[in-house]
């Protein structure tokens, strides 16, 4: 009997979509992961449609639910997901810009990253995090040595701005795992992705991508390289579908709302279960 792993999600809710913990519990659930789901903030649905309603719970309240399990015994978990993926912010039209207060950025640097085995920023937020800016991918793995000395072994740029040989309709991702032999010594496996860009805009992916992340990192310790591809091969189907259902729904050439943009989760159950490989790692 396959022994049983257990993960915390502490994210965002949201009744209608799949962000948050919406977007990490059916996938880890699909790859045989036993998910609780502590809810950081409850809404309608997400803030990408034009009006939203619901609740955020302070500190007190996320306490007092852990409390909870922790006086039941049922609180020993094998990871813990959170939002430090880390959610800071994006670039749009090549301007970066926070969507947290700036007075958090220490927090994340001096609290949570140090305590996380794995991150996934994009480049902008791996660039707040490391104080310098990636130009280049010489940069961009130097960036990714200043996050792994923060602690974290594990380190996925998901995105970059960086020019692909393939032409501007592909976007670069790379990614750094260091692994410790048992004689202690550190080896450091590097990879760069190639995904080809899908033109929509999509709420969720990164709670996605995070979650499918930690499920193949888990399947596959010490492996980047397979545990990436099958993260955004998956990635890859489940967004290619989703655009043809939104545009088909749209029709007659309109864009689609962000509801008819909602990720088709539950009809990509197969794919995430078992990804054909179309988004191929090269080692660095």
């Amino acid at each position: 009997m396959e022994e049983e792993c257990r993960v915390l999600s502490i994210q965002s809710h949201v009744v209608r979509g799949y962000v948050g913990n919406r977007a990490a519990t059916f996938p880890l659930q699909v790859l045989g992961f036993e998910i609780d789901a502590l809810n950081s903030v409850q809404f309608s649905n997400h803030t990408g449609y034009p009006h939203w309603k619901g609740q955020v719970l302070n500190s007190n309240e996320l306490q007092e639910l852990y409390e909870g399990l922790k006086l039941n015994n049922v609180n020993k978990y094998d990871y813990v997901l959170t939002v430090c993926d880390p959610v800071m912010g994006d670039k749009w039209n090549g301007e970066g810009s926070m969507y947290v207060p700036e007075d958090l950025l220490p927090v994340y640097k001096e609290k949570v990253v140090p305590v996380a085995d794995i991150i996934t920023p994009n480049q902008f937020e791996a660039e707040l995090l490391s104080g310098r800016k990636i130009h280049s991918q010489e940069e961009a793995l130097a960036v990714m040595d200043v996050l792994h000395a923060m602690g974290p072994d594990t380190v996925v740029i998901t995105s970059s701005d960086l020019p692909s040989p393939r032409g501007s309709d592909y976007l670069i991702a790379l990614g750094s795992q260091r692994i410790r032999n048992p004689d202690g010594s550190v080896v450091t496996e590097r990879i760069r992705m190639e995904m080809h860009k899908v033109d929509a805009v999509f709420v969720g992916t990164g709670d996605l991508f995070a979650a499918m992340l930690l499920a193949w990192t888990h399947k596959h310790p010490n492996n980047l390289k397979v545990a990436c591809e099958k993260t955004l091969s998956a990635m890859h189907h489940v967004l290619q579908r989703t655009i043809a259902c939104a545009k088909a729904q749209a029709g007659g050439g309109l864009k689609p709302s962000p509801a008819q943009l909602e990720l088709r989760m539950v009809q990509s159950k197969k794919d995430i279960e078992n990804p054909e490989i179309v988004v191929q790692a090269a080692v660095l």
